[in-house]
């Protein structure tokens, strides 16, 4: 992969990773884990790593996603403060 590539991806991966920390709506937060997930993915995959990022884009983009918005859609979903 081109190293501009990754490190675009690289930096995708950090704004993703302090948006989600400091987002204050929890549907929103779920969304910047997903795409923070797929991105890891795609680093992993441009490391070599194929069966790593592979098991991230199932477990981390997908299923991890998927309870997060399940369990904001079970409680109220913008915080009180």
């Amino acid at each position: 992969m081109i190293w501009e590539i990754k490190l675009a991806v690289l930096l995708v991966i950090l704004v993703c990773a302090v948006a989600a920390i400091t987002v204050r709506d929890l549907l929103g937060a779920g969304i910047l884990f997903g795409a923070y997930s797929f991105m890891m993915c795609l680093q992993w995959l441009a490391m070599g790593a194929v069966d790593v990022a592979f098991t991230e884009a199932a477990i981390g983009a997908g299923i991890s996603t998927a309870f997060f918005l399940a369990a904001v859609f079970r409680t109220t979903r913008r915080t009180k403060d």
